[in-house]
């Protein structure tokens, strides 16, 4: 019995870093765009998500974290949405293969 508990414990800690890498992804943001009154440069980033209505973008050092509804659905290409209509580019959303994201403006806690 006490086997079996340890096998099972070794699986769940090897398990979790598999859960962690479905919720994320790479999306190149080929302009500077905007995030509520969040800058954020152009570059490719590392897109990672949970379930508490937040998206963090990492390129290098520069970590954003954003508030955002994440839906899951099958996206057939990584993309991202702008809206320019202010005269300033700002991020809406991002689509990539599993999941779509839909940007809020409200700050995200701790911000």
């Amino acid at each position: 019995m006490k086997k079996f508990i340890g096998s099972a414990a070794v699986l769940a800690l090897l398990a979790v870093p598999a859960f962690a890498a479905q919720n994320s992804g790479k999306v190149v943001i080929a302009q500077a765009v905007t995030v509520g009154t969040t800058q954020i440069p152009a570059a490719e980033y590392k897109v990672t998500w949970n379930e508490t209505g937040s998206v963090t973008l990492a390129h290098n050092k520069s970590v954003f974290t954003l508030p955002a509804k994440v839906v899951a659905q099958k996206n057939s290409v990584t993309s991202i949405h702008t809206d320019s209509k202010t005269g300033t580019t700002v991020l809406v959303g991002i689509d990539l293969p599993k999941v779509s994201v839909e940007f809020t403006s409200a700050p995200a806690v701790g911000q």
